[in-house]
């Protein structure tokens, strides 16, 4: 469901360079992989997977997964193996020869995808926390949410050892970016010097140009706001807003509807939540009135930098082969639907920090065979990535988390984690999509040819994995848990409400060797009546599900087949095999089939699952 994405919206790659980036990596990636691992097992969370004595750890074989990180065993935690030294060969444990790839087995393995971009640094920030078996690095509580400024340049962030040089037309914060880089001839690379370059019109690259950051390289979008003054408990500034501008998108509250408004203001790099009136500014908080043209603080600005998002967009041109990498990009007042970063048809965008900007961090728009690899995608507005009419793109092996600050509508409009509509081909792949206020990874009106493999979707309030009204798709080796447990508009627990991995009035789709686990439901097969597109009357058919361990536990959680009076699905359409099922319980109703619900037993009398194991869980259901 949801609006379809508006037609409005590189070569080399290097390490991500802020160590804020580090932080989101480490704590989304290696602490978010072993505490979904253990879920997918049925466990509590904390950290670490606990085998059993004598288990041996289930690896996907090179064949079957080229692109796979390596895992190390420690101690008794399962946990994603860092990138080998130069040189060195991948180390993991063998795996017995009489342990399939995939299909069912007597002790469904902890199957763990490839999810951890290479992009993880080898030097980690400080403060080590140990919980459990595995020591890890967090973020401060009271870490700032963005850069903060004074309102002048902050100090450069401190790269890790490996960030590359940059050869090239060095872009100083003192000077027009936008004007830099038009003047230039097609081809040219640009560094932009650390610091904080105000970007205060949108970059419109040439073709084939390079633009890359040194350390510290901070793009914004945001205005210092100085000129405060008391008003009534508040602080008040003036002559700083756009003239009032139209509504468009859907907020999760539909009654205030704010959430279009593009403005963001942050204090010391802290976001503060808009208001709809004054009446309820508070500290942390602040209220714009576009008629009086005034900007109201909850939180006293003296000496402190407070900033406001002003320009639309960052990087955005129709030009080809364009490469935007080691940049942190924030602040872009970007409008619903909108992206900071647009890219274009063979772009290639890596390595970059792209955060709070108020819609979509990164978009490809008519971007065929664009490449968006190992970003930090993350406190976005509304959606960390969106993709519109394109041909092979390729998302890969991005940290996409926490998107969805400014209230889009949650249940069903293009907020979350990753949206793709209208694109032929690509895939999305090796992503850690994590605690997005949405959807985790959407596919929505008329994609074809779409593959999703080895992501981990993991805490999105909405469905982890969503394909609506696409076919030919491919949904294979994710790691999909505690998604769906999110409530507010249109939230809910039914399989009409979705699940995991929900599939909705698609066709020929393929969902197989996937962990999901501990989610609102299992896996949603839905037939709706969603009328006719380009491809004739839109039905559900040919769906095959097979070889996924799926672990179910507490409340009304199922996996089943749900349809409209005016969408029936004919037999055969949907077959369901050679899955491992965890439950609570084998006397449980966890299955359920147009209105009916079953046991296990009963469910596969129905002539679904029939060479699929099931499994009591005896662990406790999951807090």
């Amino acid at each position: 469901m949801g609006g379809a994405q508006r037609n409005t919206c590189a070569p080399g790659g290097s390490s991500v360079k802020n160590p804020r980036t580090a932080f989101a990596l480490l704590t989304t990636g290696a602490i978010a992989a072993a505490v979904l691992a253990q879920q997918a097992l049925g466990a509590p969370s904390t950290v670490g997977l606990r085998l059993s004595d004598g288990a041996v750890p289930y690896l996907p074989r090179a064949a079957d997964t080229p692109s796979a990180a390596p895992f190390e065993v420690s101690g008794s935690a399962l946990i994603p193996g860092t990138p080998t030294p130069t040189g060195g060969p991948d180390s993991a444990p063998s795996v017995p020869a009489d342990v399939p790839p995939t299909g069912v087995l007597s002790e469904p393995p902890p199957v763990l995808p490839s999810v951890l971009p290479s992009v993880l640094p080898s030097v980690l920030p400080s403060a080590p926390v140990t919980v459990g078996p595995i020591t890890v690095r967090t973020v401060p509580v009271d870490e700032p949410t963005s850069s903060p400024s004074k309102p002048t340049t902050p100090p450069p962030t401190t790269p890790p050892p490996n960030a590359p040089a940059c050869a090239g037309t060095t872009i100083t914060t003192a000077q027009n970016a936008a004007a830099v880089i038009a003047a230039a001839a097609v081809g040219t690379t640009f560094c932009f010097a650390s610091g904080l370059h105000r970007i205060t019109e949108t970059i419109r690259p040439k073709s084939q140009q390079v633009l890359t950051g040194l350390p510290g390289a901070i793009l914004t979008g945001s205005v210092p706001l100085t000129k405060w003054t008391a008003s009534n408990g508040d602080w008040v500034t003036t002559g700083v807003l756009p003239a009032a501008y139209a509504r468009t998108g859907q907020c999760e509250d539909n009654v205030a509807n704010i959430c279009y408004l593009r403005e963001q203001v942050f204090v010391d790099g802290k976001h503060q939540k808009r208001v709809a009136t004054r009446d309820k500014v508070a500290p942390g908080t602040f209220y714009a009135d576009y008629t009086a043209n005034a900007v109201y603080l909850g939180s006293n600005p003296a000496g402190r930098s407070v900033e406001m998002s002003k320009t639309k967009t960052a990087i955005e041109s129709t030009a080809t082969k364009v490469t935007v990498r080691d940049l942190t990009i924030e602040h872009f007042a970007t409008p619903p639907q909108g992206g900071a970063v647009v890219l274009g048809h063979g772009w290639r965008v890596s390595g970059n920090d792209i955060r709070w900007n108020h819609a979509v961090g990164a978009m490809l728009v008519n971007a065929d065979g664009a490449v968006l690899e190992k970003n930090n995608i993350h406190h976005n507005g509304q959606l960390g990535v969106g993709q519109y009419s394109t041909v092979n793109g390729t998302i890969s092996g991005n940290i996409v988390s926490n998107n969805n600050t400014d209230g889009f509508w949650i249940a069903d409009w293009e907020s979350g984690g990753i949206k793709t509509t209208w694109s032929n081909g690509g895939a999305v792949t090796g992503n850690v999509i994590h605690a997005n206020r949405g959807v985790g990874l959407w596919s929505d009106a008329y994609d074809d040819g779409r593959t999703f493999s080895g992501n981990t979707i993991s805490n999105n309030a909405a469905d982890g994995i969503r394909f609506e009204i696409g076919r030919n798709g491919v949904i294979s080796r994710n790691l999909v848990t505690g998604n769906g447990h999110g409530t507010g508009r249109g939230s809910g627990t039914s399989l009409w409400d979705g699940g995991g991995i929900n599939i909705n009035t698609s066709s020929n789709v393929q969902v197989r060797d996937n962990v999901v686990a501990n989610n609102v439901n299992g896996i949603s097969v839905q037939s709706r009546t969603r009328g006719s597109g380009p491809w004739g009357q839109n039905v559900l058919r040919k769906i095959s599900i097979t070889g996924n361990q799926v672990t179910m536990r507490g409340g009304t959680t199922a996996t089943g087949i749900v349809q409209n009076s005016g969408a029936a699905i004919p037999t055969g359409e949907v077959t369901l095999d050679k899955n491992a099922y965890l439950l609570d319980s084998l006397t449980l109703n966890r299955f359920q089939k147009t209105g009916h619900w079953y046991t296990a037993q009963q469910w596969q009398a129905t002539g679904q699952d029939k060479s699929s194991t099931f499994l009591p869980n005896r662990l406790p259901p999951p807090r």
